[in-house]
């Protein structure tokens, strides 16, 4: 009984000890979030802000297998009828290597309160983020989208 007893304490232990590299291999794989903002639109009428986690790669000249954005975007206009956008810009590949454009729009328009998000793409090359305050729409305006200048959170060769 005591031999039985002994022997699958050291299987338990050899069994342990075989995982080990296995779990430190998963760990490394997950770099940590980094943070990110806060980010100001024009006259801080809005302000957004969060983390970024990419994917460890081996291989700085491929896009990375996954990138984790989470945050949160703040109104800091008192008007109702005005509302804080938090826009983003993913550049990403499909699996025939073509890159292509996502874009992911995030608003509040309650003063102080925060709408927060999260997203994940695959293959990512860039992540980019603009903050807007603007008249309440179902979409930001094209003068939201396309003037200044949007600002890299993540890209790829960097």
């Amino acid at each position: 009984m005591t031999l039985t007893r002994s022997l699958a304490g050291i299987t338990l232990a050899a069994g342990i000890l075989a995982l080990a590299p296995i779990a430190t291999a998963t760990a490394a794989q997950a770099a940590p979030a980094k943070p990110w903002g806060p980010y100001y639109a024009a006259g801080s009428k809005a302000k957004t802000s969060g983390s970024l986690t990419a994917a460890a790669k081996n291989d700085p000249s491929l896009p990375a297998p996954y990138v984790k954005v989470a945050g949160s975007v703040t109104s800091l206009n008192r008007k109702a009828s005005t509302c804080g956008w938090a826009l983003f810009r993913v550049s990403y590949f499909d699996s025939a290597n073509k890159p292509h454009l996502a874009y992911r729009n995030y608003r509040t328009c309650s003063y102080g309160a925060k709408k927060q998000f999260a997203f994940t793409i695959k293959n990512v090359g860039e992540v980019e983020l603009k903050v807007c305050s603007e008249a309440k729409a179902a979409k930001p305006s094209l003068n939201c989208q396309y003037a200044g200048t949007w600002k890299t959170l993540y890209a790829y060769y960097k």
